[in-house]
Protein backbone atom coordinates (compact mmCIF):
# COMPACT_ATOMS: atom_id res chain seq x y z
CA UNK A 1 0.00 0.00 0.00
CA UNK A 2 0.97 3.25 -1.01
CA UNK A 3 2.19 5.28 2.54
CA UNK A 4 0.47 8.55 2.78
CA UNK A 5 1.21 11.34 5.06
CA UNK A 6 -0.19 14.43 6.64
CA UNK A 7 0.11 18.02 5.24
CA UNK A 8 2.35 20.33 7.69
CA UNK A 9 1.80 24.11 6.95
CA UNK A 10 4.80 26.21 8.43
CA UNK A 11 4.42 30.27 8.15
CA UNK A 12 7.75 31.04 7.57
CA UNK A 13 8.70 34.20 5.67
CA UNK A 14 12.74 33.24 5.38
CA UNK A 15 14.78 30.40 4.95
CA UNK A 16 16.58 29.61 8.44
CA UNK A 17 20.16 30.32 9.19
CA UNK A 18 20.29 31.48 5.22
CA UNK A 19 21.76 35.16 4.29
CA UNK A 20 20.38 37.09 1.48
CA UNK A 21 22.75 38.13 -0.68
CA UNK A 22 20.87 39.11 -3.69
CA UNK A 23 17.31 40.56 -4.48
CA UNK A 24 15.53 40.62 -7.31
CA UNK A 25 11.91 41.33 -8.39
CA UNK A 26 9.76 38.92 -11.11
CA UNK A 27 6.65 39.98 -12.58
CA UNK A 28 4.11 37.43 -12.91
CA UNK A 29 1.09 37.35 -14.61
CA UNK A 30 -2.46 35.94 -13.74
CA UNK A 31 -3.24 35.27 -16.98
CA UNK A 32 -1.91 33.22 -20.00
CA UNK A 33 1.03 35.15 -21.38
CA UNK A 34 1.60 35.13 -25.44
CA UNK A 35 3.78 32.38 -26.28
CA UNK A 36 3.15 30.08 -23.63
CA UNK A 37 3.80 26.79 -24.84
CA UNK A 38 1.77 23.29 -23.51
CA UNK A 39 3.27 21.49 -20.86
CA UNK A 40 2.54 17.50 -21.13
CA UNK A 41 1.58 15.02 -18.62
CA UNK A 42 4.28 12.84 -20.20
CA UNK A 43 6.74 15.62 -20.70
CA UNK A 44 9.43 14.32 -18.49
CA UNK A 45 9.86 10.46 -19.99
CA UNK A 46 12.13 7.95 -20.19
CA UNK A 47 14.50 5.94 -22.71
CA UNK A 48 15.77 2.34 -21.90
CA UNK A 49 19.09 0.92 -22.94
CA UNK A 50 17.66 -2.30 -25.05
CA UNK A 51 19.84 -4.61 -23.89
CA UNK A 52 19.07 -3.21 -20.34
CA UNK A 53 15.46 -4.51 -20.67
CA UNK A 54 15.12 -8.04 -19.24
CA UNK A 55 17.15 -10.41 -18.16
CA UNK A 56 20.32 -10.37 -16.02
CA UNK A 57 19.87 -6.69 -16.18
CA UNK A 58 16.52 -6.18 -15.26
CA UNK A 59 14.44 -3.17 -15.65
CA UNK A 60 10.91 -4.43 -16.01
CA UNK A 61 11.33 -8.14 -14.64
CA UNK A 62 11.05 -11.56 -16.40
CA UNK A 63 9.23 -14.17 -14.60
CA UNK A 64 7.62 -11.20 -12.54
CA UNK A 65 6.88 -7.76 -12.23
CA UNK A 66 10.37 -5.29 -11.13
CA UNK A 67 8.45 -3.63 -8.12
CA UNK A 68 10.77 -0.90 -7.78
CA UNK A 69 10.43 0.19 -11.49
CA UNK A 70 7.14 0.14 -11.30
CA UNK A 71 6.63 1.96 -7.82
CA UNK A 72 9.05 4.86 -9.49
CA UNK A 73 7.30 5.20 -12.61
CA UNK A 74 3.67 5.16 -10.28
CA UNK A 75 4.99 7.93 -7.93
CA UNK A 76 5.59 10.05 -10.97
CA UNK A 77 1.75 8.74 -12.67
CA UNK A 78 0.21 9.38 -9.34
CA UNK A 79 1.48 12.92 -9.49
CA UNK A 80 0.35 13.67 -13.62
CA UNK A 81 -2.45 11.65 -14.09
CA UNK A 82 -0.14 9.50 -17.03
CA UNK A 83 2.51 7.28 -16.56
CA UNK A 84 5.84 8.10 -18.66
CA UNK A 85 6.27 7.48 -21.59
CA UNK A 86 8.69 4.71 -22.48
CA UNK A 87 11.32 4.40 -25.66
CA UNK A 88 13.21 1.09 -25.94
CA UNK A 89 16.20 1.17 -27.78
CA UNK A 90 19.15 3.30 -28.19
CA UNK A 91 22.92 2.02 -29.27
CA UNK A 92 21.82 -1.31 -28.99
CA UNK A 93 18.94 -1.04 -30.85
CA UNK A 94 21.44 -1.14 -33.78
CA UNK A 95 22.72 -4.12 -32.14
CA UNK A 96 19.40 -6.53 -32.11
CA UNK A 97 18.84 -9.50 -33.81
CA UNK A 98 15.35 -11.51 -33.54
CA UNK A 99 15.90 -15.32 -33.16
CA UNK A 100 12.74 -17.74 -33.07
CA UNK A 101 15.07 -20.25 -31.32
CA UNK A 102 15.28 -17.75 -28.39
CA UNK A 103 12.53 -16.93 -25.94
CA UNK A 104 13.35 -13.54 -24.11
CA UNK A 105 17.02 -12.76 -24.52
CA UNK A 106 20.63 -13.63 -25.21
CA UNK A 107 23.13 -11.30 -24.74
CA UNK A 108 26.89 -10.81 -25.53
CA UNK A 109 28.70 -7.84 -22.85
CA UNK A 110 32.15 -6.44 -23.34
CA UNK A 111 34.39 -6.43 -20.32
CA UNK A 112 33.86 -3.55 -17.84
CA UNK A 113 36.13 -0.99 -17.70
CA UNK A 114 36.80 2.20 -14.76
CA UNK A 115 35.43 4.46 -17.57
CA UNK A 116 32.43 2.06 -18.45
CA UNK A 117 31.66 -0.35 -15.83
CA UNK A 118 28.48 -1.25 -17.27
CA UNK A 119 29.10 -1.41 -20.80
CA UNK A 120 26.43 -1.73 -23.60
CA UNK A 121 26.16 -5.52 -25.02
CA UNK A 122 27.80 -6.05 -28.37
CA UNK A 123 24.91 -8.32 -29.22
CA UNK A 124 21.73 -8.64 -28.63
CA UNK A 125 19.49 -11.97 -29.62
CA UNK A 126 15.74 -11.70 -28.74
CA UNK A 127 12.60 -13.64 -29.08
CA UNK A 128 8.97 -13.06 -29.01
CA UNK A 129 8.58 -12.98 -24.99
CA UNK A 130 11.42 -10.26 -24.99
CA UNK A 131 8.74 -7.66 -26.08
CA UNK A 132 5.79 -9.49 -24.10
CA UNK A 133 7.56 -7.87 -20.98
CA UNK A 134 6.51 -4.86 -21.30
CA UNK A 135 2.94 -6.12 -19.83
CA UNK A 136 5.17 -5.33 -16.36
CA UNK A 137 5.05 -1.73 -16.57
CA UNK A 138 2.04 0.79 -14.96
CA UNK A 139 -1.19 0.36 -17.03
CA UNK A 140 -1.40 3.47 -19.45
CA UNK A 141 2.10 3.55 -20.53
CA UNK A 142 2.72 5.00 -24.14
CA UNK A 143 5.74 3.06 -25.76
CA UNK A 144 8.45 3.42 -28.67
CA UNK A 145 10.50 0.40 -29.68
CA UNK A 146 13.76 0.93 -31.61
CA UNK A 147 14.04 -1.81 -34.68
CA UNK A 148 18.04 -2.45 -35.98
CA UNK A 149 18.41 -0.17 -39.47
CA UNK A 150 22.55 -0.54 -38.62
CA UNK A 151 22.62 -3.93 -40.01
CA UNK A 152 21.17 -2.98 -42.97
CA UNK A 153 18.84 -5.63 -43.13
CA UNK A 154 15.64 -5.48 -44.26
CA UNK A 155 14.64 -9.12 -43.22
CA UNK A 156 15.71 -8.86 -39.61
CA UNK A 157 14.27 -4.98 -39.31
CA UNK A 158 10.68 -6.67 -40.08
CA UNK A 159 11.32 -9.27 -38.26
CA UNK A 160 11.94 -7.32 -34.98
CA UNK A 161 8.65 -5.18 -35.80
CA UNK A 162 6.37 -8.28 -36.45
CA UNK A 163 7.79 -9.29 -33.02
CA UNK A 164 6.54 -6.12 -31.52
CA UNK A 165 3.48 -6.19 -33.23
CA UNK A 166 2.42 -10.04 -31.99
CA UNK A 167 3.21 -8.98 -28.15
CA UNK A 168 0.67 -5.86 -28.11
CA UNK A 169 -1.73 -8.01 -29.74
CA UNK A 170 -0.99 -10.25 -27.38
CA UNK A 171 -4.31 -10.97 -24.40
CA UNK A 172 -1.52 -10.74 -21.79
CA UNK A 173 -0.38 -7.22 -22.91
CA UNK A 174 -3.47 -6.00 -24.18
CA UNK A 175 -4.67 -6.82 -20.47
CA UNK A 176 -1.90 -4.91 -18.78
CA UNK A 177 -3.30 -1.85 -20.67
CA UNK A 178 0.61 -0.85 -21.94
CA UNK A 179 0.35 0.19 -25.32
CA UNK A 180 2.56 0.46 -28.54
CA UNK A 181 2.73 4.72 -29.77
CA UNK A 182 5.75 4.21 -32.35
CA UNK A 183 8.51 2.09 -33.77
CA UNK A 184 12.10 3.71 -34.26
CA UNK A 185 13.85 2.38 -37.49
CA UNK A 186 17.44 2.96 -36.46
CA UNK A 187 19.22 4.75 -33.51
CA UNK A 188 21.44 8.03 -34.18
CA UNK A 189 22.07 6.95 -38.03
CA UNK A 190 24.02 9.94 -38.68
CA UNK A 191 26.87 8.52 -36.82
CA UNK A 192 26.63 5.14 -38.94
CA UNK A 193 29.86 6.87 -40.56
CA UNK A 194 32.17 6.99 -37.61
CA UNK A 195 30.80 4.09 -35.88
CA UNK A 196 31.75 1.09 -38.35
CA UNK A 197 27.95 0.85 -39.44
CA UNK A 198 28.30 2.61 -42.96
CA UNK A 199 31.03 2.82 -45.17
CA UNK A 200 31.91 6.38 -43.80
CA UNK A 201 33.12 7.73 -47.72
CA UNK A 202 29.93 7.35 -48.93
CA UNK A 203 28.13 7.71 -45.79
CA UNK A 204 24.98 11.22 -46.48
CA UNK A 205 22.45 12.38 -45.69
CA UNK A 206 21.03 11.35 -48.79
CA UNK A 207 22.71 7.95 -48.11
CA UNK A 208 20.04 7.54 -44.94
CA UNK A 209 17.44 8.71 -46.69
CA UNK A 210 17.53 6.15 -49.08
CA UNK A 211 18.77 3.39 -47.29
CA UNK A 212 16.12 4.10 -43.95
CA UNK A 213 13.24 4.14 -46.57
CA UNK A 214 13.74 0.52 -48.13
CA UNK A 215 14.29 -0.72 -44.56
CA UNK A 216 11.37 1.28 -42.73
CA UNK A 217 9.29 0.43 -45.56
CA UNK A 218 9.58 -2.96 -45.70
CA UNK A 219 8.92 -2.83 -41.80
CA UNK A 220 5.35 -0.32 -42.87
CA UNK A 221 4.41 -3.07 -45.88
CA UNK A 222 4.93 -6.03 -43.68
CA UNK A 223 3.65 -5.08 -40.75
CA UNK A 224 0.54 -2.69 -42.22
CA UNK A 225 1.32 0.41 -39.89
CA UNK A 226 -0.65 2.85 -40.69
CA UNK A 227 0.25 5.93 -38.36
CA UNK A 228 -2.73 8.45 -37.81
CA UNK A 229 -4.45 7.25 -34.58
CA UNK A 230 -2.86 4.18 -34.63
CA UNK A 231 1.35 2.64 -34.45
CA UNK A 232 3.58 5.41 -36.43
CA UNK A 233 6.55 5.53 -36.73
CA UNK A 234 9.31 8.15 -34.90
CA UNK A 235 11.67 9.86 -37.49
CA UNK A 236 14.92 10.83 -37.59
CA UNK A 237 16.77 9.93 -34.11
CA UNK A 238 19.70 11.59 -34.95
CA UNK A 239 22.29 12.11 -32.34
CA UNK A 240 23.64 16.01 -33.40
CA UNK A 241 23.00 18.21 -36.37
CA UNK A 242 24.89 16.32 -39.66
CA UNK A 243 21.66 15.29 -40.19
CA UNK A 244 18.66 17.37 -39.45
CA UNK A 245 14.98 17.38 -39.99
CA UNK A 246 14.67 20.10 -42.32
CA UNK A 247 17.46 18.04 -44.25
CA UNK A 248 15.68 14.85 -45.03
CA UNK A 249 12.55 16.81 -44.79
CA UNK A 250 14.06 18.56 -48.66
CA UNK A 251 15.20 15.03 -49.99
CA UNK A 252 11.72 13.57 -49.64
CA UNK A 253 11.79 11.18 -46.69
CA UNK A 254 7.96 12.28 -46.11
CA UNK A 255 6.97 11.03 -49.57
CA UNK A 256 8.67 7.72 -49.12
CA UNK A 257 6.11 4.82 -48.26
CA UNK A 258 7.52 5.36 -44.03
CA UNK A 259 7.60 8.78 -44.18
CA UNK A 260 3.69 9.32 -45.03
CA UNK A 261 3.05 7.09 -41.70
CA UNK A 262 5.79 9.19 -39.19
CA UNK A 263 3.93 10.86 -36.37
CA UNK A 264 6.83 12.45 -34.42
CA UNK A 265 10.42 13.76 -35.50
CA UNK A 266 12.97 12.57 -32.48
CA UNK A 267 16.62 14.08 -32.11
CA UNK A 268 18.76 13.44 -29.37
CA UNK A 269 21.22 15.74 -27.02
CA UNK A 270 23.69 15.28 -24.18
CA UNK A 271 25.75 18.31 -22.68
CA UNK A 272 29.35 16.27 -23.06
CA UNK A 273 30.64 13.05 -23.43
CA UNK A 274 32.58 11.09 -21.28
CA UNK A 275 33.22 8.33 -23.88
CA UNK A 276 37.28 8.60 -22.44
CA UNK A 277 36.73 9.82 -18.84
CA UNK A 278 37.74 13.24 -18.35
CA UNK A 279 37.35 15.78 -16.06
CA UNK A 280 33.99 18.22 -15.53
CA UNK A 281 33.22 21.20 -13.37
CA UNK A 282 29.64 21.03 -11.68
CA UNK A 283 29.86 24.01 -10.57
CA UNK A 284 30.20 24.87 -14.94
CA UNK A 285 27.96 22.10 -15.26
CA UNK A 286 24.98 23.99 -13.35
CA UNK A 287 24.71 26.98 -15.99
CA UNK A 288 21.67 28.61 -17.17
CA UNK A 289 23.33 29.65 -19.86
CA UNK A 290 24.71 26.55 -20.90
CA UNK A 291 21.44 24.94 -20.64
CA UNK A 292 19.77 27.85 -23.13
CA UNK A 293 22.71 27.26 -25.34
CA UNK A 294 22.22 23.65 -25.30
CA UNK A 295 18.65 23.40 -26.04
CA UNK A 296 18.38 26.63 -28.92
CA UNK A 297 20.58 25.01 -31.02
CA UNK A 298 18.06 22.69 -32.09
CA UNK A 299 15.46 26.00 -32.92
CA UNK A 300 15.42 25.56 -36.62
CA UNK A 301 14.72 21.94 -36.28
CA UNK A 302 11.62 22.45 -33.69
CA UNK A 303 10.38 25.45 -36.55
CA UNK A 304 10.61 23.12 -39.17
CA UNK A 305 9.24 19.92 -37.60
CA UNK A 306 6.28 21.93 -36.41
CA UNK A 307 5.48 23.25 -39.94
CA UNK A 308 5.23 19.83 -40.85
CA UNK A 309 2.86 19.69 -38.35
CA UNK A 310 4.70 17.28 -35.67
CA UNK A 311 5.74 17.09 -32.79
CA UNK A 312 9.10 17.13 -31.69
CA UNK A 313 10.75 15.68 -28.99
CA UNK A 314 13.97 14.97 -27.17
CA UNK A 315 14.01 11.22 -28.00
CA UNK A 316 17.07 10.48 -25.50
CA UNK A 317 18.95 12.84 -23.71
CA UNK A 318 20.80 13.09 -20.09
CA UNK A 319 23.35 15.21 -18.65
CA UNK A 320 26.55 13.63 -20.04
CA UNK A 321 26.70 10.66 -22.83
CA UNK A 322 28.55 7.72 -22.38
CA UNK A 323 26.50 7.05 -19.41
CA UNK A 324 27.53 10.20 -17.81
CA UNK A 325 30.16 11.36 -15.70
CA UNK A 326 30.87 11.11 -12.02
CA UNK A 327 30.94 13.68 -9.94
CA UNK A 328 28.25 15.53 -12.09
CA UNK A 329 26.01 13.19 -13.45
CA UNK A 330 25.21 11.11 -10.47
CA UNK A 331 24.74 14.63 -7.98
CA UNK A 332 22.38 16.32 -6.57
CA UNK A 333 23.44 19.45 -8.68
CA UNK A 334 22.01 17.60 -11.85
CA UNK A 335 18.64 17.36 -10.31
CA UNK A 336 18.29 21.27 -10.49
CA UNK A 337 19.92 21.00 -14.37
CA UNK A 338 17.48 18.43 -14.96
CA UNK A 339 14.48 20.77 -13.36
CA UNK A 340 15.74 23.59 -15.81
CA UNK A 341 16.73 21.70 -18.92
CA UNK A 342 13.07 20.03 -18.79
CA UNK A 343 11.29 23.15 -18.09
CA UNK A 344 13.23 25.11 -20.66
CA UNK A 345 12.51 22.23 -23.64
CA UNK A 346 8.99 22.76 -22.92
CA UNK A 347 9.72 26.70 -23.59
CA UNK A 348 11.53 25.75 -26.73
CA UNK A 349 8.40 23.73 -27.81
CA UNK A 350 9.91 20.90 -27.52
CA UNK A 351 6.70 17.84 -26.42
CA UNK A 352 8.80 15.50 -24.79
CA UNK A 353 12.26 15.07 -22.89
CA UNK A 354 13.03 10.97 -22.82
CA UNK A 355 16.04 10.56 -19.81
CA UNK A 356 18.25 7.76 -21.26
CA UNK A 357 18.59 4.87 -18.73
CA UNK A 358 20.38 1.54 -18.42
CA UNK A 359 21.68 -0.47 -15.71
CA UNK A 360 24.54 1.27 -13.54
CA UNK A 361 24.73 4.45 -15.89
CA UNK A 362 25.56 6.87 -13.54
CA UNK A 363 22.92 9.61 -15.12
CA UNK A 364 19.97 7.26 -13.94
CA UNK A 365 17.36 8.70 -11.91
CA UNK A 366 16.26 4.99 -11.24
CA UNK A 367 18.82 2.31 -10.66
CA UNK A 368 16.33 -0.36 -10.53
CA UNK A 369 18.50 -3.29 -9.47
CA UNK A 370 21.26 -4.47 -6.98
CA UNK A 371 24.94 -3.68 -8.42
CA UNK A 372 27.97 -5.73 -7.57
CA UNK A 373 30.43 -2.97 -8.89
CA UNK A 374 30.89 0.92 -8.31
CA UNK A 375 29.27 2.78 -11.29
CA UNK A 376 31.93 5.39 -10.71
CA UNK A 377 35.24 3.57 -10.87
CA UNK A 378 33.86 -0.31 -11.33
CA UNK A 379 35.24 -1.22 -8.23
CA UNK A 380 33.69 -4.18 -6.67
CA UNK A 381 31.03 -3.61 -3.82
CA UNK A 382 30.44 -5.65 -1.00
CA UNK A 383 28.19 -5.81 0.13
CA UNK A 384 26.41 -5.02 -3.33
CA UNK A 385 24.58 -1.72 -3.87
CA UNK A 386 20.97 -2.48 -3.46
CA UNK A 387 18.29 -1.12 -6.03
CA UNK A 388 17.86 2.97 -5.41
CA UNK A 389 17.00 6.07 -6.94
CA UNK A 390 19.52 8.81 -7.27
CA UNK A 391 19.21 12.46 -6.82
CA UNK A 392 17.70 13.01 -10.48
CA UNK A 393 15.06 11.30 -9.78
CA UNK A 394 13.65 14.36 -7.18
CA UNK A 395 13.92 16.58 -10.32
CA UNK A 396 11.48 13.90 -11.99
CA UNK A 397 9.12 14.74 -8.79
CA UNK A 398 9.40 18.17 -9.25
CA UNK A 399 8.79 18.65 -12.63
CA UNK A 400 5.72 16.06 -12.00
CA UNK A 401 4.09 18.53 -9.11
CA UNK A 402 4.72 21.20 -11.59
CA UNK A 403 2.82 19.75 -14.85
CA UNK A 404 -0.59 18.96 -12.15
CA UNK A 405 -3.07 16.73 -13.30
CA UNK A 406 -5.19 18.07 -15.34
CA UNK A 407 -3.90 17.34 -18.47
CA UNK A 408 -4.00 21.53 -19.61
CA UNK A 409 -1.14 22.96 -17.98
CA UNK A 410 1.11 25.55 -20.08
CA UNK A 411 3.98 26.97 -19.73
CA UNK A 412 5.92 29.98 -19.93
CA UNK A 413 9.22 31.82 -19.01
CA UNK A 414 10.21 34.17 -16.27
CA UNK A 415 11.85 37.20 -16.84
CA UNK A 416 14.59 36.77 -14.31
CA UNK A 417 17.67 39.41 -13.73
CA UNK A 418 19.90 36.89 -11.64
CA UNK A 419 22.07 35.02 -14.49
CA UNK A 420 22.09 31.89 -12.60
CA UNK A 421 18.06 31.76 -10.81
CA UNK A 422 15.62 30.14 -13.70
CA UNK A 423 11.80 30.88 -13.46
CA UNK A 424 8.99 29.67 -15.05
CA UNK A 425 5.05 29.80 -14.91
CA UNK A 426 2.32 27.52 -15.55
CA UNK A 427 -0.78 28.17 -15.97
CA UNK A 428 -4.02 25.67 -16.33
CA UNK A 429 -7.05 27.17 -18.61
CA UNK A 430 -5.43 30.11 -18.92
CA UNK A 431 -4.44 30.98 -15.15
CA UNK A 432 -1.74 31.22 -13.39
CA UNK A 433 -1.26 28.06 -10.58
CA UNK A 434 2.28 27.29 -9.84
CA UNK A 435 5.73 28.29 -10.63
CA UNK A 436 9.14 27.10 -10.41
CA UNK A 437 12.55 28.68 -9.26
CA UNK A 438 15.77 27.23 -9.87
CA UNK A 439 18.63 28.82 -7.91
CA UNK A 440 21.58 27.05 -9.67
CA UNK A 441 24.44 28.49 -7.47
CA UNK A 442 26.23 25.91 -6.77
CA UNK A 443 26.73 25.41 -2.86
CA UNK A 444 29.15 22.47 -2.67
CA UNK A 445 30.74 20.44 0.06
CA UNK A 446 34.02 22.50 -0.08
CA UNK A 447 32.12 26.05 0.14
CA UNK A 448 32.88 27.63 3.04
CA UNK A 449 31.06 30.96 4.89
CA UNK A 450 27.49 31.31 5.31
CA UNK A 451 25.00 29.42 2.55
CA UNK A 452 23.33 32.52 0.24
CA UNK A 453 20.22 32.54 -1.02
CA UNK A 454 18.27 35.34 -3.06
CA UNK A 455 14.88 37.30 -2.52
CA UNK A 456 12.57 36.73 -4.92
CA UNK A 457 9.56 40.11 -4.70
CA UNK A 458 6.87 39.55 -6.89
CA UNK A 459 5.16 42.07 -9.24
CA UNK A 460 1.45 42.29 -11.28
CA UNK A 461 -0.25 39.25 -9.29
CA UNK A 462 -3.50 40.36 -8.83
CA UNK A 463 -5.80 38.80 -5.96
CA UNK A 464 -4.76 35.85 -3.92
CA UNK A 465 -2.44 37.35 -0.61
CA UNK A 466 -0.50 33.88 -0.13
CA UNK A 467 0.95 30.58 -1.65
CA UNK A 468 2.44 27.49 -0.50
CA UNK A 469 6.41 26.80 -1.43
CA UNK A 470 7.40 22.98 -1.44
CA UNK A 471 11.42 22.87 -1.73
CA UNK A 472 13.94 20.54 -3.40
CA UNK A 473 16.50 20.48 -0.20
CA UNK A 474 19.59 19.46 -0.87
CA UNK A 475 22.75 19.77 1.75
CA UNK A 476 25.52 20.35 -1.08
CA UNK A 477 25.43 19.78 -4.83
CA UNK A 478 28.32 17.61 -5.07
CA UNK A 479 25.83 15.06 -2.87
CA UNK A 480 25.02 11.84 -3.93
CA UNK A 481 22.40 11.11 -1.52
CA UNK A 482 19.98 12.73 1.04
CA UNK A 483 17.87 15.46 -0.71
CA UNK A 484 14.12 15.70 0.03
CA UNK A 485 11.19 16.95 -1.40
CA UNK A 486 8.46 18.98 0.43
CA UNK A 487 10.28 17.05 3.42
CA UNK A 488 9.92 13.63 1.98
CA UNK A 489 12.27 11.29 0.70
CA UNK A 490 12.56 8.66 -1.69
CA UNK A 491 15.73 7.17 -0.98
CA UNK A 492 13.61 4.15 0.49
CA UNK A 493 13.97 0.35 -0.42
CA UNK A 494 10.79 0.59 -2.59
CA UNK A 495 10.96 4.01 -3.63
CA UNK A 496 7.87 4.82 -2.30
CA UNK A 497 7.88 8.05 -0.73
CA UNK A 498 8.71 8.23 3.15
CA UNK A 499 8.42 11.25 5.65
CA UNK A 500 5.62 14.26 6.64
CA UNK A 501 4.68 16.36 3.90
CA UNK A 502 6.45 19.81 4.78
CA UNK A 503 4.89 22.95 3.00
CA UNK A 504 5.86 26.33 3.52
CA UNK A 505 3.08 29.00 3.91
CA UNK A 506 4.24 32.99 2.62
CA UNK A 507 2.62 36.00 2.14
CA UNK A 508 2.93 37.20 -1.71
CA UNK A 509 4.23 40.43 -0.52
CA UNK A 510 6.96 39.35 1.67
CA UNK A 511 8.32 37.63 -1.30
CA UNK A 512 10.61 34.19 -1.29
CA UNK A 513 13.68 32.89 -0.19
CA UNK A 514 15.31 30.40 -2.44
CA UNK A 515 19.39 29.82 -1.53
CA UNK A 516 21.95 28.34 -3.79
CA UNK A 517 21.75 25.16 -5.15
CA UNK A 518 17.63 24.52 -4.21
CA UNK A 519 14.93 24.78 -6.48
CA UNK A 520 11.39 25.65 -5.13
CA UNK A 521 7.77 24.84 -6.45
CA UNK A 522 5.06 28.01 -5.43
CA UNK A 523 1.03 27.01 -5.67
CA UNK A 524 -0.84 30.00 -5.76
Amino acid sequence: MRRRSAVLSFCLLALIGSVVADNTTVTLSNSLPSGAQPLTSTHLSFSIEQDRWPGRADWVGTTERNQFTFNALTNLESLTGSPPKIRVGANSEDHTTWSPTVTINEDEFPPPSSITPYPEATKITVGDGYYRLVKFLPRGTQMTWGVNLGADNATNAVNMAKSILRAFASSEVKESGVELDLIEVGNEADLYGNNGLRNSANWTEADYVADWSAIAGAVVEATGIQGGSGVGIQGCAFAGQGFTPSGVFNLGILSTTAGKVIKQISQHRYSGAFCSGGNFALASFMSKDSVRSNLTVFSSDVEATIQKGFPYVLGETNSIACHGAPGVSNTAGAALWVIDYTLQAAVQGMVETFFHEGIGFKYNFIQPISLNRSTVDGTPLNPPQPALVQPAYYAAILVSHAVGKTGSAQISEIDISEPNVSGYAIYEHGTLKRAVFINLNAWLTSSTGTRPSVHISFAGLKGSSSATVSRLAINHADDIANSTFAGQSYETPDALVSGQQVVQKIKLSNGVDISSTEAILINF
